[in-house]
């Protein structure tokens, strides 16, 4: 496998391509102290969503300069083939990789089943801290911002049928009964509920027990049996982005839709606009 052509790299290969030159592992954590710190992939980078992948003070991702700077910090070069693996979901992982795709950065992959198979397989880990490279001298060649949808574009494509809207958040937050998973901080949205006529679609339909993907004719089935063809735009959401990148991942790069957009306003932001048209309950 050429490793600079495929959006998807097996436990095995990285287990036979560590340490070597090019090849950068990156686990992206909501809370190195709960995965991290605990051990990690042998020389594995790290990058916390909450404080490299956010902007500050405004709610925002990092701009083309943050993401230079965490680039170079990292030691990464534009060159480097970067393999990201996440917590335990790669949910944050697939959110790092569809910002690595909006700078630009076309060598990159997720590793299939991220942590939790790496572990099941019983893969060397270790402990320790971060390690400290040499920085680099990353640029932005290029950006790309139609892989991101804001909340003008959601309201202006309300009803039409030419997008498809996806919620990939549970079935309860769909239904408005909860606005955020009792496994994660609320996000305080005033509003529970869903955006009209978007299609409840989880994430986690897209997995395996362990973690990995599901053949590709089944994904391609999941979606398409609810209206969310490859002739339409796809706006994905679910309540900070996170799992909205996991879906992006799975249509864009192992479905090949070449028009899917990350609404990572999402419901944390949709659920506090005033305004903004809410349903609740069951599909129509």
């Amino acid at each position: 496998m050429e490793a600079s052509t495929t959006p998807l790299v097996e436990p095995e290969w990285l287990k036979e391509n560590l340490g070597k030159p090019g090849v950068k592992v990156v686990e992206v954590d909501y809370d190195p102290r709960t995965a991290y710190n605990l051990g990690h992939i042998p020389g594995a980078l790290l990058i916390d969503w909450r404080r490299d992948l956010n902007k500050y003070p405004e709610r925002d991702i990092i701009d083309k300069e943050g993401f230079e700077a965490l680039m170079s910090k990292l030691g990464i070069k534009n060159t480097d083939f970067v393999v990201l693996y996440g917590d335990y979901n790669n949910w944050f992982a697939a959110f790092a990789y569809w910002i690595f795709k909006i700078y630009g950065h076309e060598k990159v992959a997720l590793l299939n089943g991220g942590r939790k198979k790496w572990i099941e397989l019983g893969y060397p880990m270790e402990k320790g801290e971060p390690p400290k490279p040499e920085p680099s001298n990353y640029k932005v060649e290029r950006v790309d911002l139609t892989l991101r949808a804001y909340f003008i574009d959601v309201m202006k494509s309300l009803w039409r049928n030419d997008v498809a809207l996806v919620d990939v958040r549970s079935p309860a937050e769909y239904k408005g009964e909860v606005t955020a998973p009792p496994e994660y901080p609320n996000e305080a949205a005033q509003r529970g509920g869903h955006i009209p006529g978007a299609v409840n679609i989880p994430w986690s339909l897209a997995v395996n027990e362990d973690g990995t993907f599901k053949p590709v004719e089944e994904l391609r089935r999941l979606y398409e049996e609810k209206g969310v063809t490859p002739d339409k735009e796809v706006i994905v959401y679910c309540r900070i982005g996170e799992r909205a990148a996991f879906t992006f991942f799975v249509l864009r790069e192992l479905l090949g839709y070449k028009r899917v957009r990350v609404y990572d306003g999402s419901w944390s932001e949709w659920g506090n606009m005033v305004g903004a048209p809410v349903k609740t309950g069951e599909e129509p």
